[in-house]
């Protein structure tokens, strides 16, 4: 008997798109047990938009308590042996569900993600294809944050319920990042798989709020902390790049945010782990030259 699949929809003032997202959802080729919207305390007209597909959605309204939290209340009202995410803003591609769950033919195989195409909120036009992300044992690269690895964790990974659990859920605590935390943590156990199609149109929105890069400096941090808590030694080799990456990748945010101290202070604490880094910081201001110039 194949393994019965729910979908997990959180969801936040986006009634507008998640009539479009549940039809995504009920167009795929393998069919959900269950689909379960959690309605994280929206103040739009979300509640009405899911009313209009009946009993084919569980609507679950709670008070706002973040994306993690949605996420997490949702797996624990479903009953499915794998747990598809999916943002309401997002639309699926009709065999998504189908062939991730075929990955999970592998019992090693704790998650599995696919490819991503961005597109445009306001025009409908495709900006970007994902297809470059990893499999089999990713923890390392994860760790280090090499590259993307798993493309889009909000939408397009499917879990399993067991991977779920051993994983501990979303941490509610991260605002930035947790799809990258709890990625790790599956992928700290079990191997991830990877469908290379685009399977998820994800939404770009003109007028979405700048990323929060202190904020994203506080999820990467609490994420080492739990990280390096492993004592295992091959994670504990891998500690002095893990955190010279994160502090070069939190430089170069601050330094496009225009928000020059913060860039300096994470840009040394990233040389004082790899030395050879000051010339990557060095170059910089010459970069901003050439950008004002052109």
């Amino acid at each position: 008997m194949p393994a019965k699949t729910s979908v997990v929809i959180p969801k936040y003032n986006y009634g507008r798109f998640i009539g479009e997202a549940l039809r995504s959802v009920f167009a795929q080729t393998l069919s959900p047990v269950e689909v379960i919207v959690v309605d994280d305390g929206s103040t739009d007209e979300t509640a009405e938009a899911v009313a209009e597909f009946g009993e084919r959605v569980r609507y679950i309204l709670q008070e706002n308590a973040g994306v993690c939290a949605a996420r997490n209340r949702g797996v624990a009202e479903s009953s499915g042996d794998l747990i598809a995410f999916l943002d309401a803003d997002d639309i699926w591609e009709p065999t998504k569900l189908e062939k991730q769950a075929a990955k999970f033919a592998d019992p090693e195989v704790g998650l599995v993600h696919c490819g991503m195409r961005e597109f445009d909120s306001d025009t409908g036009e495709t900006l970007g294809v994902k297809l470059d992300g990893g499999e089999g044992e990713v923890w390392r690269a994860l760790l280090l944050w090499e590259g993307p690895v798993i493309i889009g964790p909000g939408g397009t990974i499917m879990v399993s319920r067991k991977a779920f659990d051993e994983a501990g859920g979303f941490d509610t605590r991260s605002r930035v990042g947790e799809d990258w935390d709890f990625c790790y943590r599956v992928a700290r156990r079990r191997k991830v798989g990877f469908v290379k199609e685009p399977l998820v149109n994800y939404r770009v929105h003109s007028k979405a709020a700048h990323l929060n890069i202190a904020e994203m400096e506080r999820g990467m941090s609490l994420f080492y902390e739990k990280a390096f808590a492993d004592g295992d030694e091959q994670v504990q080799a891998l500690k002095r790049q893990a955190l010279s990456n994160c502090h070069r990748i939190l430089a170069g945010s601050y330094f496009q945010a225009g928000q020059y101290r913060d860039f300096l202070r994470t840009a040394a604490k990233s040389v004082l782990k790899t030395p050879s880094n000051i010339g990557y910081f060095l170059e910089f201001p010459l970069r901003r030259f050439r950008a004002k110039k052109d």
